[in-house]
């Protein structure tokens, strides 16, 4: 009687094994710091000093930097309040692969006839240390504002 309820107890370890495997794997998957990657610390001078010094202020309007654009010029501004946090990982997108998200309302205005961004690519240009320095600032002016919480229940 005991070697045929082996296999059965043998089958509810394994499924046991598995159920708590998925568990913690979802559990841990909760984990917001492992999300993206983290870049070193960067210098909000040196970032700032990178974004007058690449002429980003031709293009894009930021707190405290005087613009340089004209009036054939785009001006987007960067940084205030907005309802997402702009974490790392958007900021190096946004500045290394522009064409990746672009807002619907400056598609009209900045992107070619192939729907690429206008910008200029900086790749080759700026250095790792110049990226993280300059994310480091831009990372700096924008301001988190906490969404409404008023949910209404469906009935």
């Amino acid at each position: 009687m005991s070697g045929k309820n082996k296999p059965l107890c043998d089958l509810s370890n394994y499924l046991l094994i598995f159920i708590l495997l998925c568990g913690s794997l979802f559990i841990s998957s909760c984990n917001q710091q492992g999300r993206g990657f983290a870049l070193p610390a960067g210098d909000i001078e040196e970032g700032k000093a990178t974004y007058k010094r690449l002429d980003c202020n031709t293009c894009h309007s930021i707190s405290e930097i005087e613009w340089k654009g004209g009036s054939d010029s785009l001006k987007i501004h960067l940084g205030g309040e907005v309802p997402k946090e702009k974490s790392y990982g958007d900021l190096v997108t946004s500045v290394i692969n522009p064409s990746h998200k672009i807002a619907q309302s400056y598609k009209q205005k900045t992107t070619t006839e192939r729907g690429l961004s206008k910008m200029k690519n900086y790749n080759e240009v700026m250095t790792v240390q110049e990226l993280i320095d300059l994310v480091t600032f831009l990372q700096t002016e924008y301001k988190v504002t906490i969404p409404s919480t008023d949910y209404y229940p469906y009935y």
